[in-house]
């Protein structure tokens, strides 16, 4: 059985399912079906590295050039055979046969693409073109880290005006937890800034990974840091909070440390955040 033939599994995100460079079907557990996957890290680059992340072979960096008519050619025939082809009944199991959303998420962090505007504006008329209009909705999935940058906020501006979303990545309140689970070395009130900006351009979810490290669950002043940063970002401004657990394998060295919560420790996580006035949505 070759990639293309394969059924399509929540267990699976295979990249090369569909045989594509920039372009790949997944089903999502989040999104309740089918998600048109947009990957401009096709070098498996990310100016993070998350404990947890599925990618093998994740290295330092950015997104490479895009070949823009390479992507048009790609998801015009993938949106064509997905709406008006048999690709769904072949491919997705019966009660998950439905475009859910077409979602910039892909082997690194998308908004490092120099052409991200241009790929936003691209997508959003293919997505018309076919006929799904705003009920085919645009997703980024994002670590949010490079809003600073004008074309960046650009891109989020052009997200907005099509009805689409931002799924921005928050997995803890504090310097040493963000650097320990992301690898990165950000102060939480930057964090707080961007998703405030993000939210003001698009409407903007949290989207939160929360497990056990070393066999601990957060602890309560894990949680109260998150919650914190949340509010100073404005939770009147954000659409609610994606808290999700580990459902596939990390390939990184940092696998060794991680397992999952259950779902009674995330609902747990949940009502705190709720009591905030935040909606939640948990994937455990």
């Amino acid at each position: 059985m070759t990639a293309r033939d394969q059924t399509l599994s929540i267990r699976n995100h295979d990249r090369d399912l569909a045989g594509l460079t920039y372009v790949y079907p997944v089903l999502s557990r989040r999104a309740g079906g089918v998600s048109v996957g947009i990957n401009l890290n096709p070098n498996s680059a990310c100016n993070w590295h998350c404990a947890y992340c599925q990618v093998p072979g994740l290295v330092r960096g950015r997104a490479p050039e895009i070949d823009l008519s390479l992507l048009e050619a790609e998801l015009s025939g993938f949106l064509h055979a997905l709406v008006e082809g048999d690709y769904l009944e072949r491919h997705v199991p019966e009660g998950l046969r439905v475009v859910r959303d077409i979602a910039f998420s892909g082997n690194g962090e998308p908004t490092s693409a120099a052409a991200f505007p241009e790929a936003v504006s691209l997508v959003v008329r293919l997505r018309d073109a076919v006929g799904l209009g705003r009920e085919g909705p645009l997703r980024l999935i994002t670590n949010g880290s490079l809003v600073g940058q004008a074309r960046v906020r650009e891109g989020l501006r052009l997200l907005g005006e099509a009805g689409g979303e931002v799924w921005f990545k928050v997995d803890a309140g504090t310097q040493a937890s963000i650097e320990r689970i992301n690898g990165v070395s950000l102060d939480p009130d930057v964090v707080a800034r961007n998703l405030a900006v993000s939210a003001g351009l698009c409407t903007t979810w949290v989207q939160t990974c929360m497990f056990r490290w070393d066999g601990a669950s957060p602890s309560g002043d894990d949680i109260d840091a998150y919650i914190e940063l949340l509010m100073r970002a404005g939770p009147e401004r954000l659409a609610g909070v994606l808290l999700y657990g580990i459902a596939r394998p990390s390939m990184q060295p940092e696998a060794v440390h991680l397992a999952p919560l259950d779902e009674a420790e995330l609902e747990a996580i949940a009502a705190k955040v709720r009591k905030k006035g935040l909606m939640v949505r948990i994937s455990p």
